[in-house]
């Protein structure tokens, strides 16, 4: 068998959807798995759809997610070059074999032309039903068709499909997908105004000479296979032709049809793995990093969005997925975007991180407001709060009431657990706090509160309660004396103070 070689090839017309990051994933996986090589191709032979940032954003993405390359554009290799604007001379080399070989046809057909045709005739279709009644190098003659060209006048060349051929296109997720010829249009390959070939050449060119193994793409490219396969028979390639697996698509949560960033936009999640800003309208699209999703977890989810391992397990991590990958357990049918499964598994691969890895969140938000805080308290704080935390940007505002003081408390738990005699309850409270000599033992600070409030027949509820929301500012948090124990001595009695001051 030779080397498996897959490839990723995307446009750069704007941010990547992360239906795009999950077909990158799966050639990921199937080149690992196999010891072989993955591509990154930039296809921007519609130069009218270029947009410009796109291109850094997309290595940007893969950065992030962990996806490597081992060649392409940026990464180097000897196939290159890996852009398809800058392979114009390689292209129109195939492009004339295909007219010497009289397997593609020169067309000067204008626009208006076209128009005219499709008003005249119900489904007009170019191919060799009509080509003939066409403005093309079958209807003229040579010299006209040189003195055309010669003249500068614009013109396609278009691609020659036989009627009445069974084509056969063995898929390995779908197996033997057969269609006949006599549907197919006589596609445009190539294009006179900007000397840049269509989609449908360059990449049969490219996926030949990069000696590409497998092509694994999204299932909307499945009608065009059938014309790749006959591309493959005119060249003469049919022995090194790649072998095909179209994957599902990704449904919207809700309805019917394909994840669009609507769906996204409509009920409050990405669909980009990082945040874009639209060069062209300025719109800012929400993304997954600046969500506080961890690229591990958008990677498993993603990894199970049409595809399963066969077994019960959904914790995976990148080396466990590149063991037990396989396209023939990719699903035919489409996987519905269950984003609220996303953020389940992002608190999951969130709980598993260290306290000193989380608390890098919480310190940069402290370094934004010029905030000091020893290392160990912040670790102690995303200790206490991270089983609530979904998402990393949720671990600063669970753990901000640690690092600063209320100013203001909440008004419906000050009127629910602010009693009469709250205030000399907690004045009482006060000197039984400073006679504890510190609060790094969370156990005998709360023996010694516990013991004063027995001794003294208050019940513990009225004592606590507002004690709490002295120190917090709401009635939310962990364990009280976990709340002493970081906060330290100092600053629970500076803020006991405080609330009995401000509270009446």
């Amino acid at each position: 068998m030779n080397k498996v070689r897959v490839r990723f090839a995307p446009s750069p017309t704007g941010a990547l959807h992360i239906g795009g990051v999950r077909t990158a994933l799966y050639n990921y996986l199937f080149a690992k798995q196999h010891g072989g090589d993955l591509i990154f191709r930039i296809e921007d032979t519609d130069s009218h759809r270029f947009v410009p940032g796109a291109e850094d954003y997309i290595l940007e993405s893969f950065k992030w997610l962990g996806i490597t390359f081992d060649e392409g554009v940026s990464f180097g290799g000897k196939y290159g070059p890996y852009r398809q604007s800058e392979r114009k001379d390689i292209y129109k080399k195939y492009v004339q074999q295909l007219l010497d070989n009289d397997k593609a046809y020169i067309a000067f057909d204008t626009p208006e032309q076209l128009d005219a045709k499709r008003t005249e005739t119900a489904n007009f279709q170019y191919d060799a039903s009509t080509r003939l009644q066409m403005t093309n190098s079958l209807t003229l003659s040579k010299d006209e068709v040189e003195k055309r060209i010669a003249a500068g006048e614009q013109y396609v060349v278009r691609f020659k499909i036989e009627p009445g051929e069974e084509v056969t296109v063995h898929d390995l997720i779908r197996g033997d997908v057969h269609i006949n010829s006599s549907i197919l249009d006589d596609k445009v390959l190539y294009k006179s105004v900007d000397n840049l070939p269509t989609y449908h050449l360059a990449n049969i060119v490219d996926d030949h000479l990069m000696e590409v193994s497998h092509v694994i793409r999204g299932e909307e490219w499945l009608p065009s296979a059938p014309l790749h396969v006959l591309l493959y028979r005119a060249f003469g390639w049919e022995e090194t032709m790649p072998q095909f697996a179209h994957l599902s698509l990704l449904l919207k949560p809700d309805g019917n049809g394909k994840l669009s960033k609507r769906d996204g936009d409509r009920l409050g999640f990405p669909v980009f793995p990082l945040e874009w800003h639209d060069p062209k309208t300025g719109e800012v699209s929400s993304g997954y990093r600046e969500s506080g999703y961890l690229p591990e977890a958008v990677i498993n989810f993603l990894a199970l969005l049409g595809w399963n391992p066969g077994n019960d397990q959904e914790i995976m991590s990148m080396d466990e997925l590149i063991k037990l990958f396989n396209l023939e357990k990719c699903s035919k049918s489409g996987a519905k975007f269950d984003y609220e499964k996303g953020k389940h598994f992002n608190h999951l691969y969130l709980q598993k991180k260290s306290d000193a890895e989380l608390a890098v969140f919480v310190q940069q938000k402290l370094d934004e407001r010029n905030i000091s805080a020893a290392p160990q308290k912040i670790e102690m704080a995303v200790a206490a709060m991270k089983e609530r935390a979904t998402f990393t940007k949720d671990l600063w505002d669970l753990c901000s009431f640690f690092f600063i003081a209320p100013t203001e408390f909440n008004e419906k738990d000050v009127q629910k657990r602010w009693k009469e005699d709250t205030h000399r309850l907690l004045s009482e409270l006060l000197p039984v706090l400073a006679s504890i000599p510190n609060f790094d033992d969370a156990e005998a600070t709360e023996e010694t509160v516990k013991a004063w409030c027995e001794a003294k027949g208050y019940g513990l509820g009225n004592v606590m309660n507002p004690f709490r929301l002295t120190l917090v500012g709401e009635m939310k948090g962990p364990q009280m004396f976990q709340i002493t124990k970081i906060l330290g001595k100092t600053e629970v009695i500076k803020r006991l103070k405080f609330a009995l001051e401000t509270i009446h």
